[in-house]
Parts: C-alpha cells; sequence; structure tokens
C-alpha cells in the first residue's frame, strides 16, 4: 500500500518562486531579516520565503511553528484582505500560527516587532 505525500514544506515545484523571492526581499524584510537570520532572536531558526502547501511565507521558524508576515500596501484592500485570511486559516489548521506587522512598524519599532515576535516562543521569550 502506497503512503499518501504528506510533505507540505518546500514542495519543488515552488522553488523558482522562492529562490525569486529571496533574491528581491522588500526593504521591510531585508531589515527584519537581518535581525532574524543566525539565530539571533532568542535562538530561534527562521527561514525566509518558506513554502508550506502552496503558500509562500515571509519567514517561518518551524520549532515554533510560527510564521511572520510583513504587509505593505498591496494589502490594505479587500481582496487583499480575504486572500490573507484564507491563506493564515489554511495554515493554522496546520498548527502553524501566523503573525502580520505592517511594513512601517519594521522602521518604526523593530524592537516592537522583535518582542511581538518574542512573544509568541512557546516559552514565552
Amino acid at each position: 500500500m502506497n503512503k499518501p505525500n504528506t510533505k507540505i514544506h518546500t514542495l519543488p515545484h515552488l522553488k523558482d518562486n522562492r529562490k525569486q523571492l529571496r533574491k528581491s526581499l522588500t526593504p521591510a524584510e531585508a531589515r527584519l531579516w537581518v535581525a532574524l537570520k543566525n539565530s539571533q532572536l532568542h535562538n530561534r531558526k527562521f527561514i525566509r520565503q518558506h513554502s508550506i502547501r502552496n503558500y509562500i511565507v515571509d519567514f517561518y521558524c518551524a520549532s515554533e511553528k510560527l510564521v511572520v508576515e510583513l504587509d505593505g500596501q498591496v494589502h490594505f484592500n479587500a481582496i487583499a484582505s480575504t486572500n490573507d485570511a484564507e491563506r493564515d486559516l489554511r495554515l493554522r489548521e496546520l498548527g502553524i500560527r501566523v503573525i502580520r506587522f505592517e511594513n512601517k512598524l519594521v522602521f518604526n519599532n523593530l524592537d516592537g516587532v522583535l518582542r511581538g515576535i518574542a512573544n509568541c516562543f512557546s516559552d514565552g521569550q
């Protein structure tokens, strides 16, 4: 009996998309990435532009099952809000928590963004 394909992370058909997104981070993503890479935030490893099922998320911490999304102007309309809510729901169904921050917060209050992320860690760091 063949086991169904249960792989949901880094699906091969999204490899080129992930690679392209990593090469073209938004300024807010690039700034946050500097603070998250190399396990700098409470020794948690984050991956940027990681795919889960057919979604590519901005940042993912596997040990916490936590997605961090940064939202710019493109997210501030009814259609995008509906799509974001659907995506967040699908990720939550997989046991993955999603937190969102506006791009401008990364520039205006990076420490607050990092505290908000750390507050989601299982040990409440």
